[in-house]
């Protein structure tokens, strides 16, 4: 099978086309054609025909397959699952709003993490994915905005898998993201969320690059963070947040923290108190996510009054915080429920 050809680095394809007699400018052509959403080398109009067709016979444009997709929002969310080489599989979902377009994008199939209310942890961790398959899915959400008229503005990683386990893709992905020459995108629209791997945190910030760091926190206390997020065993809570402060020092970045509202579990006065006394007079943003229910898990989502007191209990110990607009809740919304759905219908048929 041909490799794809965002597997190559711009000094690779470069490389490659020296050696079949093209200048290297043609590099930027190609790259060009992908992200104004070229799915053939046949449609790159512009790169003479015989290199097209000795691109086509040396690359695949994308190794993504899709396989399912599910909308929501009157069309304004969309959530695709694409097929991996070798049989894995990964959800990226677009979400379009007035001022921007977003895509929440997967760094990994499945996750190794394990936190009990996630639907993503359910099926066995597959692989890490590569990060040409990270920048394949921003390419193709891309593709999808343009036959809309938008353009993509903001990439989240908060897809399927935890993004600090697969560090090195992650990293080299968002610098492609970032490259002019392909996607653009400002490394300041970019998040990079992470369940809590400290030295993974310390790391990205001597990256130099001025990604916003997401640290998924859900409780403000060990021993319940110990159930919520099990990797908090290893890295417990305040020396999480002690490395994420010093992220914010070193990178001028403010911190979000995400913290999922699970009814009768994590919305006490009390969460509100520790969270408070944790987050004092850091760098940081509250983010309030409303439970995406999912099946065979214990949990069960919040009613609005509920939201409400807990927001309000948050900013009355001096924080910032808001509660993320909640898209999809009809179709597959939480993390890893569309991928969910596909395998259980699989298994069903014996597939």
């Amino acid at each position: 099978m041909a490799p794809p050809i965002l597997s190559l680095s711009a000094t690779e394809l470069e490389q490659w086309l020296a050696d079949h007699g093209a200048p290297t400018y043609r590099r930027k052509q190609i790259w060009d054609w992908l992200a104004r959403g070229a799915t053939t080398f046949e449609a790159m109009v512009d790169v003479p025909k015989a290199l097209r067709g000795a691109l086509d016979t040396a690359f695949r444009a994308t190794s993504l397959r899709p396989i399912a997709v599910s909308e929501a929002d009157r069309g304004l969310t969309t959530k695709t699952l694409f097929e991996l080489d070798g049989g894995h599989s990964v959800e990226a979902v677009v979400m379009r709003y007035a001022d921007r377009s977003t895509l929440c994008i997967s760094s990994q199939a499945g996750c190794p993490i394990g936190c009990p209310f996630c639907a993503t942890g359910k099926f066995p961790f597959g692989r890490n994915l590569k990060a040409h398959e990270i920048v394949e899915q921003a390419v193709d959400a891309a593709r999808v905005l343009a036959q809309e008229g938008r353009r993509l503005s903001h990439v989240v990683f908060m897809g399927m898998g935890e993004p600090m386990a697969n560090y090195h893709a992650v990293v080299d992905s968002v610098r492609r993201l970032a490259d002019p020459d392909l996607l653009g995108i400002s490394p300041r629209r970019i998040v990079v969320s992470t369940s809590g791997l400290i030295p993974r945190i310390t790391q990205l910030g001597e990256e130099k690059i001025p990604v916003t760091l997401a640290i998924s926190l859900h409780a403000a206390r060990d021993e319940l963070r110990d159930v919520l997020v099990p990797i908090n065993r290893k890295y417990p809570v305040r020396d999480l947040v002690d490395t994420a402060q010093a992220y914010a020092d070193r990178t001028g970045r403010r911190v979000s923290y995400e913290w999922v509202m699970l009814a009768g579990v994590n919305q006490s006065e009390r969460d509100a108190r520790e969270l408070g006394a944790l987050l004092k007079g850091k760098l940081a943003h509250v983010n309030l996510i409303p439970f995406n229910p999912v099946e065979d898990t214990p949990y069960r989502a919040p009613d609005r009054a509920s939201i409400r007191a807990f927001k309000d209990m948050i900013e009355a110990q001096g924080l910032n915080v808001t509660v993320r607009d909640t898209r999809g809740r009809e179709a597959d919304a939480a993390c890893g429920q569309l991928h969910e759905r596909v395998m259980r219908s699989r298994q069903t048929a014996g597939v």
